[in-house]
């Protein structure tokens, strides 16, 4: 959430910056919130007025009381007490009902985004940054991800769409194998820069998708536990962030770097007809998300920190990718700036994400209270930052369609080799 005060002091930068994120309200918006909190506070300056004038009255009526006064004079006194109590409670109720509205609306406004993001109305204009490796040149037409796990006999989507539906899938043999040996060297590979790895639960509380800013808008996208406060995360970024809620970190603690590996879960609501083959878009996937509490003053160096360990991990995989700036439009609520990594996918002829990396400023962490104390003695906002480490299954797709060979096998990274025991995934005989 912004600061409530930049709603008073420039409500033309949010217009401004709404409209830079494609927001066609953004004048009626800002000025219907701009409106509701002027009312809230006249209104509540009228509670603060008659609080003082019933504390004067009821002074009144003792001192009455204490001087022997006429009881007609001092049960006149008690009445309009009364009243001025009954105006209070109507003005308060007319309070409650103006700050829900505003509220209700102050929650779906975005982070201000960077001076650094581009303009856009689409994923089409997002900028690219740098790209790294070459996309090998096959002497064969290269296979996309689903035609080599059908080969492979590594994945199967036909019985888990009668399992579970569309958008599921079983990985069998050697490729669940691959996703164990992925996890292992990311989580080690991070480990040894500094991040703490963390199993978070995957169940939380609409609090914290709603701190992390899914929430309100986005909900169409998320699983929710019938009766119960729970949803399904859609990325450890959520229970990451909520593992220090309402807390006071220790400056000298900051920046603090967590590695969280989870099972998540996407309606993929606005999807619709959209990567329906294969695994590269699904309900469920295992990731491993990086997540950096900074001071504010850090937290653009550690943006840039978090994109290139991403990238490090890519590179020791060999797989060619390109990282682009995503345009103003294209970002999330809490993102003031997000980088993409894209894989090369030789099946499909394109880059394709992989990993997200995005610095939410302080929107998270005033949403979710998370502070710390500088040496000033004074309590700070911290600054939030989050980044795919790896997205398994897209990490699959792209190893198995960079990787394979003409007779249907898939070398395995050599980075990879000693967790799986082997060089090669091959096709059953």
């Amino acid at each position: 959430m912004i600061d409530v005060r930049l709603l008073r002091e420039n409500p033309e930068l949010i217009e401004k910056d709404l409209e830079k994120r494609g927001k066609a309200d953004a004048k009626e918006l800002v000025s219907k919130l701009v409106e509701l909190d002027k009312k809230i506070r006249e209104e509540s300056m009228k509670v603060q007025e008659l609080r003082h004038l019933r504390n004067k009255n009821a002074d009144d009526v003792a001192r009455m009381k204490a001087s022997g006064a006429p009881q007609e004079e001092i049960e006149k006194k008690v009445a309009y007490g009364a009243q001025i109590g009954k105006e209070i409670d109507q003005i308060e109720e007319k309070v409650k009902s103006f700050r829900d509205e505003f509220y209700a609306l102050f929650a779906t406004i975005p982070n201000l985004t960077h001076e650094t993001v581009p303009l856009g109305r689409s994923d089409e204009d997002n900028v690219e940054v740098r790209r790294w490796g070459q996309p090998a040149s096959f002497p064969f037409k290269p296979r996309d991800h689903m035609d080599l796990g059908l080969k492979l006999d590594v994945i199967d989507t036909e019985k888990a769409a009668e399992v579970s539906g569309a958008r599921f899938a079983y990985l069998k043999g050697d490729l669940v194998m691959l996703e164990f040996a992925i996890v292992t060297f990311v989580m080690r590979y991070l480990q040894e820069r500094g991040f703490k790895p963390i199993i978070p639960p995957v169940l939380v509380k609409e609090k914290m998708m709603f701190g992390t800013g899914f929430f309100p808008l986005g909900r169409e996208d998320v699983y929710k536990v019938e009766g119960e406060d729970l949803y399904l995360a859609g990325t450890a970024e959520v229970p990451l962030a909520g593992l220090h809620a309402d807390d006071i970190i220790k400056e000298e603690e900051l920046p603090r770097y967590y590695a969280g590996f989870s099972s998540c879960f996407r309606t993929e609501a606005g999807a619709h007809g959209k990567d329906t083959k294969g695994i590269f878009r699904v309900h469920q996937f295992d990731k491993v998300e990086m997540f950096v509490y900074a001071k504010p003053e850090d937290s653009w160096a550690e943006h840039e920190k978090l994109i290139r360990t991403a990238e490090g991990i890519y590179q020791q995989l060999g797989i060619p990718y390109r990282v682009v700036n995503v345009c103003s439009s294209e970002l999330g609520p809490s993102a003031a700036k997000k980088y993409d990594l894209e894989a090369w996918l030789p099946g499909q002829g394109k880059y394709r994400e992989l990993v997200s990396c995005s610095n939410c400023t302080d929107y998270q962490a005033r949403r979710l209270n998370i502070k710390y104390r500088g040496k000033d003695g004074k309590l700070h906002l911290v600054h939030t930052l989050n980044s795919t480490a790896t997205a398994v299954g897209r990490t699959i797709v792209a190893i198995l369609e960079n990787y394979q060979q003409e007779d249907g096998s898939v070398l395995i990274p050599e980075v990879l080799r000693p967790y799986m025991g082997k060089d090669r995934i091959t096709p059953p005989r």
